[in-house]
Formats: C-alpha cells, structure tokens, sequence
C-alpha cells in the first residue's frame, strides 16, 4: 500500500516562500499520479496541482499558477511544491494525495493521502 508524508511547512511572511515534500513508499510515481491539495478552515478540499504518472506532465489551478510549481523525484520517491509569492489566501493544510494513472485534481478520486501539514502565510 502507497504510503505518503508531507513535509516543510510553516509559517511565513506574505511575498514569502516554502517548499513542500511528499515522501513515498509502497509504489512507484511512474504508475501514480500525485496530487496536492489544500484545505482551509471553514472549506472544501481543492485541488492545486498534480503531476502525472507516465510523463510528468504538470497541471495547475489558475490561483496558483506561476507561483506554484510542482516537480518530482523519481528516484527518491519524492514529490515537491514550490511555493512562491505566498499570499494570506494560501494558509491552509496542504496534503499530497496518489491515485493510479489519471491527471485529477478532483479530490474523491485520490486512493491514498498523506496526514497534511500547515502552511500559514501571515505578517
């Protein structure tokens, strides 16, 4: 069973920056396409950013995009998410999620989901 452990957040200043990690284990990221998701106090779950299983191919919601960038390691089984330009908006548990081949950032189709950690983006 895939197992996943996020990792680097804090608290930071806006204009700031973090970079979250998503350990591995139990799979391989060629056949899982890994996700990050964010939720604040009071809402839903969204979805900002995934990286796909095969090619790597990266996707983005528009509120990050340009700020956000996600990359992997396929050798280290690790998943990152650079996160620049951080605005108050952007405090949230973020947590990183797999699921089997598809591109998603639709949350109810991740299989496996790591424990999140916080990110707060206050002056």
């Amino acid at each position: 069973q895939l197992q996943l452990v996020e990792s680097g957040g804090g608290v930071v200043q806006p204009g700031g920056s973090l970079r979250l990690s998503c350990a591995t284990s139990g799979g391989t990221l060629n056949y899982y396409t890994i996700g990050w998701f964010r939720q604040a106090p009071g809402a839903q779950r969204e979805g900002i950013s995934c990286i796909r299983s095969d090619d790597g191919s990266t996707y983005y919601r528009d509120s990050v995009k340009g700020r956000f960038t996600i990359s992997r390691d396929t050798a280290k089984n690790m998943v990152y998410l650079q996160m620049n330009s951080l605005k108050p908006e952007d405090t949230a548990v973020y947590y990183c999620a797999a699921v089997p081949g598809r591109a998603t950032m639709i949350s109810y189709l991740y299989e496996y989901w790591g424990q999140g950690t916080q990110v707060t983006v206050s002056s």
